[in-house]
């Protein structure tokens, strides 16, 4: 029977239970004194908004830990968070009042004017704002707008000891727990905390004995510290008392009050209503809906940013749950972790871990085993000494990653119930802890999943973010790493402006993004993320904004940073079936305006802009190649690779003539007007064009040398360029009468990324740098170190002593020499073994399962490959791979391009090798009569 089980309860009125936020033994003490008082109503602190929403807490759906989420209607950014773990006293209170079917309401300040007030300047006055520790009241944790500067996170600091400045500037904040806990000689509130309230459990013989010992100890404090520096807590306290007010006309002094210990002496002080409404006169107001949303475990401890958080969740839940013998069911879980992590730890290390606890306790005075013993014992047992399962065990136990939930009931604005409704559908569940996954697009499902994940990164909740796929570099691969965060409910409100479904709000999003954005780059990195999120009906303003901006943008590097975003977006027309063609079109003339304008803006450029410049050559570089291979057309090779063939015998002169000529012409027809719809029959010349631009640049004096450098070594990894040529060009960059600085910087962009195994293979080469870097004079060699040390640090260890290894024996080639030739080293040879490479081929066509049909004899006289000319067999520098006929020609291009690798090596023991025919450094390839596959890599150059 309500409101007559506790007479002595309410003999000095309501029943002020003070309480520590998120404390289970709080928590355990308020059911026993509700048990006991049987109250006809119970008010809480929170917002008194929310008071429709205290029902749902019967729903079975509603899993704590949960937060009240209280945002502006007309500026979804600005939130507050009220949370409440299954071990907070509120939701103990909230938990009773639904089970025995009791009134229950919020008295704190409303939302309306929380919001409003932490909009204002934070020197207005007074507001509402959580106090420290045990006896501050679970005040908001309040989210910014995110133009300020702050987040969801922002709140104050109330570790414990020390406490925020408060509004005034000179005030400094007490913290209550601290104080009584160095007044009881203790050097750490949690651990005195642990003590006195979660190791001793509710009163025995009368259950609201705590919560009066605890009301005496605030009451001192508050007479001694006054408002303690918490100026706002004058204003929620004096709602606070007007709400009770209420509540005691309505149901009598039967009413039981769940608040923070600290506000418990300002709600017994006598003052009159007329007080009271005068503090609260003409607080700011704001329009708001409120809303359960799921919290974890890790944003109630307090290195998460909130307010009045906890340092162990997990281990206050542990404390809650248990129903007995609380250490050892801890350390028995604590061994099921480190077991699933391939830990031995068998049943006699958690009874020695046990042991250990409760020695530990015994010695330092505590009534029981608390956190800090536990752990001390689970170091020294479980962990043998180290901290690094132990730090696993903080991460999963102590903290957790809990993450509760919320029913479908609940209120959410329409974007929210679209994205359950997709989460359920493509079994997508929100997780606390980060996970990784794999998709692969070729399926219904993964190709759904990634685009809800896209579609929500555009629109700013960043559920997941995207890594490097391992095993693959496919465009039919994804790899993701997901991790639910509750500020995300806020996102997803906010988002909620743009449309009420997800594809809606992200199409609205993404349209309103390309009209607002900048840089050129921007509108090509939305055209990506369009095609990413599976948004075709976007496409068509996105791609109008970037035809605009293209054409009025007049930098180079603009355009070079733009291109490879717009070609990679190409990439995914086959596999998420979208239309790309009006990309490929603003891709192809964008590429011939970069090819115009890039030579002129690569003159008379400094150390910091050259290094730019080239990262820009390095990613127009890659994006050409791939649109090259996006849009049909005429094979590489055909126009502008005849361009670059017919340079290739010019002179100097000539031949930066002929480039930038054919350069050019190449642009010219792309700048004009219907350069744009010519894209799909130009594929291959735009390698051939862009080539001719690397020419122009590798020969341009102006230039500065690492872009030059940079240029050769591009032409001679395509093999536009013969190593001969690419020589040649190194000697007159690194002659005598070049600064060595410049010259270093031309190395630098020759053999800087991946440069080391074409000095390794090619000893021209490097008998060329070894002769320029030895003639360096002294007093300029400190100018070039740093330049060389970047460039060969970033080497693989391998490569490096390799090239030791070369050194060391000599240069094979000096310029203007003769061959210097110093004993074999083993392992390296001046010629190619073609005997080892007949060795390796069997062993290929074994390990990648090649019919036996195919052959694996081989003959001992090598002939080239039919059809191959004279001019090919005698090109020097080029490897002969073996052929056994016909048959032999079948072999895969993986397999003989690895018997490459193996021919410039010599076996240790064995005669010098004979001299070979060869063939040319382009592939060669032979036609097989009785093969499955005609067509087939047969020779591979060096």
């Amino acid at each position: 029977m309500t409101g007559t089980g506790g007479s002595t309860a309410y003999a000095a009125g309501p029943l002020l239970l003070g309480v520590r936020h998120h404390g289970p033994g709080s928590a355990r003490a308020v059911r026993a004194a509700l048990d006991a008082a049987r109250p006809a109503a119970v008010l809480i602190e929170g917002p008194p908004e929310a008071d429709q929403l205290i029902p749902l807490a019967a729903d079975p759906g509603l899993r704590p830990p949960v937060a009240l989420l209280a945002h502006a209607v007309d500026e979804p950014g600005r939130s507050a968070f009220w949370p409440f773990a299954e071990f907070s006293p509120e939701w103990v209170a909230i938990r009773w009042a639904v089970e025995q079917g009791v009134p229950a309401r919020f008295i704190d300040l409303p939302a309306t004017h929380t919001l409003a007030w932490e909009q204002g300047p934070r020197e207005a006055g007074p507001g509402p704002e959580a106090g420290p520790g045990p006896e501050s009241g679970p005040g908001p944790e309040v989210g910014a707008d995110p133009q300020s500067g702050t987040g969801p996170d922002s709140g104050s600091d109330r570790r414990s000891g020390h406490g925020p400045r408060s509004d005034h500037g000179d005030e400094v904040r007490v913290d209550p727990l601290a104080v009584l806990a160095e007044t009881a000689g203790y050097d750490d509130p949690e651990r005195w905390w642990e003590d006195v309230v979660e190791h001793r459990g509710p009163g025995a013989r009368d259950p609201f004995a705590p919560f009066a010992a605890v009301a005496e100890a605030m009451a001192a404090l508050r007479e001694r510290y006054g408002d303690g520096g918490h100026s706002r807590d004058l204003v929620r306290e004096a709602h606070m008392r007007l709400r009770l007010r209420d509540a005691r006309k309505e149901f009598g002094d039967a009413v039981a009050v769940v608040c923070g210990a600290w506000h418990v002496p300002a709600l017994r002080e006598k003052t009159t209503v007329t007080a009271d409404r005068a503090l609260l006169r003409g607080l700011p107001k704001v329009r708001t809906d409120l809303t359960w949303v799921p919290w974890t475990h890790r944003r109630l401890a307090r290195a998460g940013g909130y307010g009045a958080g906890i340092d162990s969740p997990g281990w206050y839940g542990h404390l809650f749950r248990a129903p007995d013998r609380p250490v050892e069911r801890w350390l028995t879980k604590v061994a099921g972790l480190l077991r699933a992590e391939d830990r031995i730890v068998s049943s006699a290390h958690v009874i020695e871990a046990v042991r250990l606890a409760e020695t530990l306790a015994a010695l330092r005075g505590r009534p029981l085993p608390g956190l800090g013993e536990t752990t001390d014992a689970v170091r020294a047992v479980l962990c043998e000494g180290s901290d690094v399962p132990l730090a696993l065990v903080h991460d999963r136990l102590v903290v957790g990653d809990v993450l509760g939930e919320v029913p479908e009931s609940a209120p959410a604005v329409p974007l929210q119930r679209d994205l359950a409704r997709q989460q359920r559908s493509l079994r997508l569940k929100p997780e606390a802890s980060e996970r990784e996954l794999e998709l692969d697009l070729r399926g219904d499902t993964d190709a759904g999943r990634s685009r809800l994940l896209h579609r929500l990164r555009l629109l700013g909740v960043g559920w997941g973010e995207p890594g490097r796929s391992r095993g693959s570099t496919g465009t039919f691969r994804e790899t993701w790493r997901l991790r639910w965060e509750p500020e995300l409910s806020v996102r997803v409100a906010e988002a909620g402006v743009w449309g009420t479904t997800v594809q809606a709000a992200a199409q609205a999003k993404a349209e309103a993004d390309a009209v607002a954005a900048r840089a050129l780059a921007d509108v090509t990195a939305l055209a990506e993320q369009c095609l990413l999120a599976g948004l075709p009906e976007a496409l068509p303003v996105v791609m109008r904004v970037l035809a605009d901006r293209a054409a009025l943008d007049t930098d180079v590097g603009h355009l070079a940073q733009a291109l490879p975003a717009l070609v990679r977006s190409l990439r995914y027309g086959d596999v998420r079936g979208t239309d790309t063609g009006a990309l490929a079109e603003v891709a192809a003339g964008l590429a011939e305006r970069i090819f115009v304008g890039l030579p002129p803006a690569c003159a008379a450029l400094d150390t910091d802009a050259a290094e730019e410049m080239r990262g820009h050559v390095d990613a127009v570089h890659t994006a050409v190649g791939l649109l090259t291979e996006s849009l049909p057309g005429a094979p590489v090779g055909s126009d502008g690779d005849r361009a670059g063939a017919a340079e290739a015998g010019a002179g100097d002169g000539d031949r930066a003539s002929a480039g930038e000529r054919v350069g050019a012409e190449g642009a010219a027809g792309g700048a004009g007007g219907n350069g744009g719809h010519r894209a799909h029959e130009r594929g291959g010349g735009l390698r051939g064009r862009w080539r001719a631009v690397l020419r122009v640049l590798a020969l341009r004096e102006n230039a500065p040398g690492v872009i030059r450098g940079r240029a050769v070594r591009l032409l001679l990894d395509d093999g536009a360029l013969s190593a001969e040529e690419a020589a040649r060009l190194m000697g007159l960059a690194l002659s005598p009468g070049t600064p060595p600085p410049a010259a270093a910087a031309w190395i630098e962009g020759f053999a800087g990324g991946g440069g080391g195994l074409l000095l390794v293979h090619d000893e021209r080469l490097l008998g060329l740098l070894d002769s320029w870097l030895t003639g360096v004079p002294t007093e300029a060699f400190t100018d070039v170190l740093p330049l060389l040390r970047r460039t060969f640090s970033a080497y693989e260890p391998g490569v490096r002593r390799t090239l030791g290894e070369l050194v060391r024996r000599g240069p094979g080639d000096r310029p203007g020499g003769a061959a210097v030739r110093g004993p074999a080293v083993p392992g390296f040879a001046a010629e190619p073994d073609t005997g080892r490479a007949d060795a390796v081929l069997p062993v290929l066509r074994l390990l990648l399962g090649l019919d036996s049909d195919h052959g694996t004899t081989h003959g001992a006289t090598h002939n080239p490959p039919s059809g191959a000319s004279a001019a090919h067999a005698a090109e020097p520098g080029a490897v002969r791979i073996p052929s056994s006929g016909a048959r032999h020609g079948t072999a895969c291009a993986g397999a003989d391009s690895t018997a490459t690798a193996a021919v410039h090596h010599t076996p240790r023991h064995s005669a010098p090798p004979t001299p070979t025919h060869h063939v040319t450094r382009e592939a060669t390839h032979a036609t097989a009569s009785d093969a499955a596959h005609d067509d087939c890599l047969t020779g591979v150059g060096t």
